[in-house]
């Protein structure tokens, strides 16, 4: 523990989805200091459509969530 779930768009090559895996668990080793062997990475795509009740839920009504983006989701339907 901690495990990691990256929320994204469809398109993103495997290659990309790894490096970014990565990157999030290595940010997290010098942000907190745990075991890098601890962590867990795993990555779900939506689909703009599938994204608007994602994000709902997710963003909208998380009390826990910690950084707010600033956009409409709806935009993304566009």
């Amino acid at each position: 523990m901690p495990h990691i779930t990256l929320k994204m768009l469809k398109g993103r090559t495997p290659e990309q989805k790894q490096a970014a895996a990565e990157k999030l668990a290595a940010a997290l080793v010098e942000a907190i200091g745990c075991n890098p062997t601890h962590i867990s990475v795993s990555v779900e795509d939506f689909t703009p459509q599938e994204w608007q009740e994602q994000y709902r839920m997710e963003v909208a009504e998380n009390e826990n969530l910690l950084l707010t983006p600033d956009y409409d989701p709806k935009e993304l339907l566009k």
